[in-house]
């Protein structure tokens, strides 16, 4: 970005007035505030209207997009561009998703080709395995498909098949394993059947440490059941752009299904990588979830900026971290069957826009990527909301919730659905020492008690949020939300021109730990290394011993 652009200096001058600003006086000057700063698509409430922006600063908002011509590359992007661009490749999660199967072409090839045909791939499995069809070594029907993958290849699945549990007909339970540690598979493996299990490894390069590892494990478990090493031919399946090293770690060519290299991993759950979520929720339901990702990519590509709700969530962020100076970004579901969406956002946000350099590798004098965390919202209430609403930063947040529970049971839902309005209003408004004197003494407090207690209890308030309510929490709105959060994404990339479909910063620790791991494993002492690391490795080798 460069900051000497019209737009820019301007957002930096009302930056300046804003902080000046109070949100409760912005909504009584303006009786229509909510009308004005809130969008309804794909069933999808999002109001923004409690963020500190005023009419000039979303004009100024829109002009930045507008500078940094975020409609062209939106175009790029959905054309097959290569803006990709430290790999030079296409980004097409949105290609995986294009329900209409319009053309879109990478080196003069048509992908949705390769696309039909890998989706008609995963639906012939699914229906095979759910209807009993396949059938594992000794005859017996898959009945339990574990996931062994890490990043997107794990929190996508894993988070959409706790999302949309309610529409399970558990006729294939799903199990996931990313976590290199023997724990995590000993447990998943152990009350497991091996003759009706079915091991899904997903490595977009099958060169992932930590899967292979897992994956290796698994192998033997099933051989050691079964005496046979072809068992692995009706237990194991693979989801890879690396089709020879699948076939390399056993797995027979007709088991695995495709990966693009166009396809970056934190957006993959849209492809084979999804099968988890198929086998769970049966195709029919992975189709709904393509389908309502592939309204908001509609939405994104045709809407004009100003209506458009992925481009003013974007900017919303850009405002509050680079403008405002709030680096961080709460992301709090309210309903249960999202407990683990913030977790999977974490990974596509800040493995995205977690950079420091631009497009020309020159440091960028402005902050980027916000730093995202979160947990379910009524819990965090009982957590760290106390510091959201009293603490020094200033912790902008989206609050996430749907109008129908999943699960009806009277008075519940009413009163999650109160927190979940209440908590907004209160960072909005906060409460002064008036109002807090005013509510002690109609409790019956004394003057004393209360001239020491009401410091204690003033929220300064202020605090801005977004709130996105689903009608319901189904495959088509999931898909939808999923695809807005992935767009807003995008679109603060082309903002502080960061390459966002990158992640070298794994690399490095990876790379260290390969020189590590022999010197963990050897006698005698260990060398080139620094202090510390001598240390830990010693302290490590003789505790075990």
């Amino acid at each position: 970005m460069k900051t000497n652009n019209a737009a820019w200096k301007f957002l930096e001058s009302q930056s300046e007035k804003e902080t000046h600003l109070h949100l409760k006086d912005l909504f009584a000057t303006d009786p229509d505030r909510f009308e004005k700063f809130s969008i309804n698509i794909e069933n999808i409430l999002f109001d923004y209207s409690k963020n500190l922006v005023t009419d000039e600063v979303m004009t100024g908002l829109f002009d930045l997009a507008r500078e940094v011509d975020v409609e062209s590359w939106r175009a790029r992007m959905f054309s097959g561009g290569r803006i990709n661009l430290t790999e030079d490749r296409p980004v097409l999660h949105v290609a995986l998703r294009n329900i209409d199967a319009d053309p879109i072409y990478v080196d003069g090839s048509d992908v949705m080709d390769q696309i039909s045909t890998e989706l008609d791939k995963m639906k012939k499995l699914t229906d095979s395995i759910r209807s009993g069809k396949w059938r594992g070594y000794s005859g017996k029907r898959i009945t339990d498909v574990v996931n062994i993958g890490i990043g997107g290849s794990n929190l996508g699945p894993q988070m959409v098949t706790e999302a949309l549990r309610k529409y399970s007909d558990n006729k294939v339970s799903v199990h996931y394993v990313s976590n290199v540690d023997s724990f995590q598979i000993a447990q998943v493996l152990r009350p497991l059947n091996p003759e009706q299990v079915l091991f899904i490894i997903s490595s977009k390069t099958f060169t992932t440490r930590e899967t292979l590892t897992n994956a290796a494990t698994a192998r033997n478990w099933l051989q050691a059941s079964s005496f046979d090493e072809t068992a692995v031919e009706r237990h194991f399946i693979a989801v890879t752009a690396n089709r020879a090293n699948a076939v390399k770690f056993g797995i027979p060519k007709n088991n695995i299904h495709d990966l693009w290299d166009w396809v970056g991993g934190r957006f993959s759950l849209w492809s084979a990588i999804g099968l988890p979520i198929a086998l769970n929720l049966g195709f029919d339901n992975f189709q709904k979830l393509l389908a309502g990702a592939f309204a908001m990519d509609q939405h994104f590509l045709n809407a004009p900026l100003e209506s458009n709700a992925p481009v003013i969530q974007a900017l919303i962020g850009v405002w509050n971290s680079t403008f405002l100076g709030m680096q961080t970004q709460a992301i709090l579901p309210y309903n249960q069957s999202l407990h683990m969406f913030s977790a999977y956002m974490q990974q596509a946000d800040m493995e995205s826009n977690g950079k420091s350099v631009d497009w020309d590798g020159i440091d960028v004098p402005y902050s980027t990527g916000s730093i995202i965390w979160g947990q379910l919202g009524i819990n965090g209430q009982h957590a760290f909301y106390q510091y959201l609403h009293q603490g020094k930063n200033i912790i902008p947040a989206d609050f996430i919730s749907a109008v129908e529970s999943s699960t009806t049971v009277k008075g519940h839902h009413e009163y999650l659905m109160a927190n979940f309005i209440a908590q907004t209003q209160a960072l909005m408004t906060g409460i002064n020492k008036e109002q807090v004197r005013e509510e002690l003494r109609a409790k019956g407090k004394s003057e004393p008690y209360i001239a020491n207690l009401v410091s204690h209890k003033i929220h300064q308030g202020n605090r801005p949020t977004n709130t996105i309510m689903l009608e319901r929490i189904d495959p088509h709105s999931l898909g939808a939300l999923i695809a807005l959060y992935e767009h807003k994404i995008f679109v603060q990339g082309i903002i502080w021109r960061v390459c966002s479909f990158d992640q070298w910063g794994v690399e490095l620790g990876k790379e260290l730990a390969n020189h590590i791991l022999p010197q963990l494993e050897q006698d005698g002492p260990i060398e080139n290394q620094d202090s510390s690391t001598i240390g830990l490795i010693n302290f490590y080798k003789n505790t075990r011993q």
